[in-house]
């Protein structure tokens, strides 16, 4: 008994990362369930920025793809992300990998080698910053074949739901009014989370129609806002968020099929769907849009060709140029909405360092003997700084 408990002891530890395993073939559903130490296993082609710095943001250990992380076909941002993180990447590990892992179990990853104790599940190629570098470079040769094909199929889209972008024909109605209004348009993309935070003296300020599009409904639960309307395959949401009181807009396929529609009936929520050929995002736009919204300010939505072709949805992508020339100046990235708020607020600080050193020089001069010439000074000297800033 002592025999076997010393051999047992002095056993090395083997090698590697250990931790929980994560997998879900729906990366969205996926991400919801994340905490720190997982092992996440995937499998998605071309692992785009805005699911990169999800799993950053989770604080996972590592990330196994059972697909090419970048697959040439253009240069996607999502590899980099993880690996300028430190967040271990293996990918190509084959679509075996995903049946072989089991979700929860604890897994060791060592090598490229993804382990069940001492049995190997998967091997891939273990990705690092030269090696992401280099794809990406010859990846950039595949751009000209995406954008070939984003704008056949932004024209296939024209040709189709043309009444829908000019005219609003089938928009669905929906109880918030947002005639006159301004409308914040959500969905979990780059650096939302850190855009939303700084946009809280906006929101405070114009009280704007809250819009969450999938994930963006509970990352604006998360920031302690309630969303007044949600557009999304109520798949990718929270039940927290779908039953929070916000009206439910569920994109539909054009035969008005909705997938997913049932769910929300299911928690007793009431739901709308919106058929269409666009993707979640420019539905919530075009919703907002066809409604008379004054100002729409969005957060987390693509905002370039880069962006565009990095979330590897070319088809579903179709929308996105068209929706955004028929939205025109009522479109604002939130960015920039949030860098102006910081410039406003950047006056308060700088007008009290200003009065306290004026105080302090009238307390020093006063305590010389000075004080009534010096007082009218800094009297009128105060007057100057407070022209300065608006009332």
């Amino acid at each position: 008994m002592k025999l076997s408990g010393l051999l047992h002891r002095s056993r090395p530890e083997l090698p590697g990362l250990t931790g929980p395993v994560r997998t879900d073939r729906r990366t969205e559903a996926l991400l919801r369930r994340l905490k720190p130490g997982d092992i996440v296993v995937l499998d998605q082609v071309d692992l785009d920025r805005a699911t990169a710095d999800a799993l950053v943001a989770a604080r996972v250990a590592a990330v196994v793809n059972a697909a090419p992380s970048i697959s040439g076909r253009f240069p996607n941002l999502g590899p980099q992300v993880l690996v300028e993180a430190g967040v271990p990447l293996v990918d190509d590990c084959g679509a075996d990998l995903m049946r072989a892992v089991k979700d929860g179990a604890k897994v060791r990853l060592h090598d490229g080698v993804l382990y069940s104790g001492e049995q190997p599940l998967g091997e891939g190629r273990v990705q690092t910053e030269d090696t992401v570098a280099d794809a990406l470079d010859e990846a950039k040769s595949g751009l000209t074949h995406q954008l070939e094909a984003f704008a056949a199929n932004t024209i296939e889209f024209m040709r189709r739901e043309r009444s829908l972008l000019l005219d609003g024909h089938g928009v669905p109605e929906v109880d918030v009014p947002l005639d006159g209004r301004h409308v914040l348009v959500v969905a979990a993309g780059f650096e939302h989370t850190r855009v939303l935070k700084r946009l809280r003296a906006y929101i405070k300020e114009y009280r704007p129609v809250l819009i969450g599009v999938g994930a963006g409904a509970d990352a604006l639960m998360n920031a302690k806002y309630k969303p007044d309307l949600i557009v999304a395959d109520p798949s990718e949401v929270s039940n927290q968020a779908l039953t929070s009181g916000a009206d439910v807009v569920v994109p539909a396929f054009p035969d008005g099929h909705a997938p997913g529609l049932h769910r929300v009936q299911d928690l007793g929520a009431s739901a709308v769907t919106f058929p269409s050929m666009a993707n979640p995002e420019d539905l919530a736009l075009l919703l907002a849009h066809h409604h008379g919204a004054a100002m729409i300010v969005t957060v987390g939505l693509s905002a370039s060709m880069a962006e565009f072709l990095d979330r590897g949805r070319s088809g579903s992508n179709a929308s996105t140029f068209l929706t955004r020339l028929q939205a025109g100046g009522s479109l604002v990235d939130g960015a920039l909405i949030a860098q102006m708020y910081r410039s406003r607020s950047s006056f308060a600080p700088l007008l009290l360092l200003v009065v306290a050193a004026i105080v302090a020089v009238v307390v020093a001069v006063m305590v010389s003997g000075a004080g009534p010439a010096v007082l009218e000074w800094a009297r009128g000297l105060l007057e100057t700084v407070r022209s300065w800033f608006p009332a």
